[in-house]
């Protein structure tokens, strides 16, 4: 794998983030070459472009639903 990828008019640079529920991984946060963006677990779109890693953070946990805890993040 080269250092960026192009996927979805969306570069990413290689630095990643899982992010894991109670009962696994629930998505990641990608860093991109204007921010981060965010894919939900199962999904291989990506949902939208945050200018910070910890915006991007809560957006991962704003699309998990009410009711959901908060995942620990981990630099993959």
């Amino acid at each position: 794998m080269s250092d960026h990828m192009t996927t979805d008019r969306v570069e990413l640079t290689g630095q990643s983030w899982l992010a894991l529920g109670p009962a696994g991984a629930v998505g990641s946060v990608h860093r991109t070459s204007h921010g981060f963006t965010v894919r939900l677990a199962g999904r291989d779109e990506f949902s939208g472009e945050y200018p910070t890693l910890a915006v991007a953070k809560s957006a991962l946990f704003a699309s998990l639903g009410p009711g959901a805890e908060y995942p620990d993040f981990r630099e993959h």
